[in-house]
C-alpha cells in the first residue's frame, strides 16, 4: 500500500469514528449531554472535548504545528481531568466547533507530512518522546474509536441509540420484542454460567 492509499484509509476510519462521537450529541438535552454515567464521570460532550484536546496535541504540537486554540484546562493551575468535561460556560457549540477545528488543523498535519516524519511528544518523558506521523495517527484513531464505544454504550443506556450513525445502527434487523426475548435469553444463560462455575 502506497503512503497517500494508507493516509486515505487511516483517514477514512478516523474521520468515522468523529463523525460517530459528534452523532452521538444529537437531540439530547444541554443536561443529558454532560451528565456523568459512571463512577468515573464519563460523559458525552466531556469524550468530545478529550479527543479534540488529544487530536490537537498528537497531530498538532508534537509535529511543530501549534494550532493556537487556547486550551486553559490543560494548565496546571486548573482542574486535573478537565479535558473529560465541559463547564457550564463551555456550549456544546463551543466544544463541537473546537473539535471541527482539531480535526482540519489534524488533518493539515496528516496531508503536509510523510507518515515516517517524526515528532516530539511534548508531554512524554524525555528519551521515549519520539514517535512517527504513522505511530501518532494510529494512536489518535485508537484513543478516538474507544471513546467511541464509549459514547455508543452511554447513548444506548440513555435513550437506546445505538449505531454509528443515524444510517447506520450496525445491529441485525430486529424489533424490540426481539431484543427483550435476546436480552433474556444472555441473562439467563449468565445466570446459569454462575450456578455451574
Amino acid at each position: 500500500m502506497t503512503s497517500p492509499d494508507l493516509k486515505a484509509d487511516l483517514h477514512r476510519y478516523l474521520q468515522s469514528a468523529r463523525d460517530a462521537l459528534i452523532w452521538k450529541l444529537e437531540g439530547l438535552s444541554e443536561y443529558d449531554i454532560r451528565r456523568p454515567f459512571t463512577p468515573t464521570g464519563t460523559n458525552l460532550l466531556g469524550l468530545v472535548k478529550h479527543v479534540a484536546t488529544i487530536e490537537l496535541g498528537y497531530l498538532g504540537d508534537t509535529f511543530g504545528r501549534p494550532s493556537g486554540e487556547p486550551l486553559p484546562w490543560l494548565e496546571h493551575a486548573h482542574e486535573t481531568n478537565g479535558d473529560m468535561w465541559a463547564t457550564a460556560d463551555e456550549t456544546r457549540g463551543f466544544v463541537v466547533g473546537l473539535y471541527r477545528r482539531a480535526w482540519a488543523h489534524a488533518d493539515a498535519t496528516i496531508d503536509a507530512l510523510p507518515l515516517e516524519t517524526t515528532g516530539t511528544v511534548p508531554w512524554w518523558p524525555a528519551g521515549k518522546n519520539e514517535v512517527t506521523l504513522h505511530h501518532a495517527v494510529v494512536r489518535v484513531l485508537a484513543d478516538t474509536q474507544r471513546h467511541a464505544g464509549h459514547a455508543d454504550i452511554i447513548r444506548e443506556l440513555m435513550d437506546g441509540a445505538a449505531g454509528m450513525n443515524e444510517d447506520n445502527d450496525s445491529l441485525m434487523p430486529a424489533d424490540s420484542a426481539w431484543w427483550e426475548d435476546y436480552r433474556a435469553r444472555l441473562e439467563q444463560a449468565a445466570r446459569d454460567a454462575d450456578k455451574t462455575g
